[in-house]
């Protein structure tokens, strides 16, 4: 069961991660795409003042099924696992940590920015 819930969550964090810099791109995911992003930022620093900043309750349940599977030595950030298991480099944490909560507003701008212009097209021209 481990094995298949490594995968699952490799899997379903990786693409939740892809959607939360990319859902903006299109115009049906963008209000889903500000309600997840949301909801990440919220993670990060509502959670992240009980549990660290930062904090995605998805890092946190994976690292218990990799740690009943015996591995040992996660880093603290998702991305810098998983930027680390792409490229074989060693990522510095606080690169990481910038390049993500950087890509993350710049997302989190873009999503916003296209939302509320999408919601003011949709109210069409005053006085019709």
């Amino acid at each position: 069961m481990y094995v298949f819930l490594d995968i699952f969550f490799l899997v379903f964090h990786a693409i939740l991660i892809g959607f939360n810099l990319t859902g903006w791109l299109w115009e049906r995911t963008r209000r889903i795409h500000l309600v997840v992003l949301t909801l990440t930022f919220c993670s990060w620093a509502g959670l992240g003042l009980f549990y660290g900043l930062g904090y995605c309750p998805c890092t946190d349940w994976h690292w218990q099924v990799k740690r009943a599977r015996g591995e040992i030595d996660l880093p603290t950030s998702y991305i810098k696992y998983y930027l680390d298991l792409l490229t074989g480099l060693d990522w510095h944490p606080l690169l990481v940590d910038i390049l993500t909560l950087g890509l993350g507003i710049a997302a989190l701008g873009l999503s916003v920015g296209l939302n509320w212009r999408d919601w003011r097209r949709s109210r069409g021209p005053k006085g019709s």
